[in-house]
């Protein structure tokens, strides 16, 4: 009889919870330790809603691992008979002409996505709610709409104790070190040794791996919920929403059909270079971009937020995430920089990561985030 394989799981959180579940599924011994606790906001998974989308503005070689995440929320959801994801579709807004409008349109007939395509006029006359410009043009994606992160994190955990998984909530993880064919983990309560470890711990993977050869690039965002003044953000159709350009932005009706979150992209987002001493104080000048995309094209919504909360974000250069084993540490799997897309993707990168543990290699196409390739180059 082959012995069970024990795992360590460092950050049981968007990435780790739905690892320690997969691997728990597959009958692994799995350790997981959080320095806080599953369902925490005190780094990228809260706000109440992120967005699932099929189609990608960034990547066509996306697509094939968000089918894959998406069979996985399904899977999820069934086993734990609770509403992590409604599809209520997603809008994906910009100028005709512009790359990430093109990408996205690429990848939907690549891969033969459900969608429709809106023009101006269509897009003015169904979504009265947006202000529309010359030139704009919008994708419907249909297998598209919003993901309940601080739910989804909680039950994937929870599942995987379920399985079997030992979860030691507010034990931070001080060092992780290769030990001859296994990884020593060390904590304030002493070392454990396991035979692979799985690091997903967010803005905090500078501070606890400090030697990568990639830099990630840790980054505080802003999240607003607006109230609107009209019914039309919670009629029959509430998609979410990107918009491309001229500001980068992300929006979500909240399921209580009170507000509209808004979000900012990256370029928006200012540095943190202490993750444990990130300022969540919003001040009124740092409102000053929202309120004047709410004036050019959300002038439904009331400008001034009845809620703000801060969150943190890992990015890297290419805004394409490391997903692989440590140069020169194989038993040791990273997930990092998911660059603002990784929550929709997390079921997906959880059960490569139990591959990569488990077998060492894994079937899905992920060369072109791989760390074994990147660090070659």
């Amino acid at each position: 009889m082959v012995a069970r394989k024990r795992v360590a799981v460092v950050g049981v959180g968007t990435m780790g919870s739905q690892a320690a579940w997969r691997l728990a599924a597959r009958g692994a011994e799995v350790v997981g330790f959080d320095r806080f606790a599953p369902g925490h906001d005190r780094s990228a998974a809260g706000g109440e809603t992120r967005i699932f989308r099929s189609a990608h503005f960034e990547d066509s070689r996306y697509v094939p691992l968000l089918k894959h995440a998406d069979a996985l929320w399904r899977r999820l959801q069934r086993e734990t008979g609770r509403e992590l994801r409604r599809l209520s579709g997603c809008l994906l807004m910009g100028p005709a002409g512009h790359h990430q409008m093109r990408t996205v349109l690429e990848s939907i007939a690549e891969h033969g996505l459900d969608h429709e395509i809106l023009d101006a006029e269509a897009l003015a006359a169904r979504f009265p709610q947006f202000r529309i410009e010359d030139g704009d043009v919008a994708v419907l994606d249909r297998n598209a709409g919003y993901i309940r992160p601080e739910l989804t994190v909680l039950t994937a955990a929870r599942e995987a104790e379920r399985l079997g998984a030992r979860i030691h909530r507010y034990s931070p993880v001080r060092e992780i070190t290769p030990a001859g064919n296994g990884v020593a983990i060390r904590t304030d309560a002493g070392t454990e040794h396991v035979d692979a470890a799985v690091v997903t711990v967010g803005p905090w993977v500078n501070e606890l791996l400090p030697g990568l050869p990639w830099e990630v690039d840790v980054r505080r965002l802003i999240n607003a919920w607006y109230v609107p003044a009209s019914d039309a953000w919670f009629g029959a159709e509430r998609p979410a929403f990107i918009r491309t350009a001229p500001t980068h932005c992300y929006g979500l009706p909240s399921p209580d059909g009170v507000s509209v979150k808004l979000g900012l992209s990256r370029a928006l987002h200012r540095p943190v270079d202490d993750p444990n001493q990130v300022d969540r104080t919003v001040r009124p000048e740092e409102l000053e971009v929202f309120t004047e995309l709410l004036r050019r094209h959300l002038p439904d919504l009331n400008p001034d937020p009845i809620r703000l909360s801060v969150f943190m974000e890992g990015y890297t250069e290419s805004s394409r995430p490391l997903v692989g084993p440590l140069p020169g540490a194989p038993n040791v799997v990273l997930l990092a920089g998911f660059s603002g897309h990784g929550f929709k993707l997390s079921p997906a990168m959880g059960d490569i990561a139990a591959d990569l543990a488990l077998d060492g290699t894994t079937a899905r196409p992920i060369d072109f985030l791989s760390t074994v390739d990147r660090a070659a180059a």
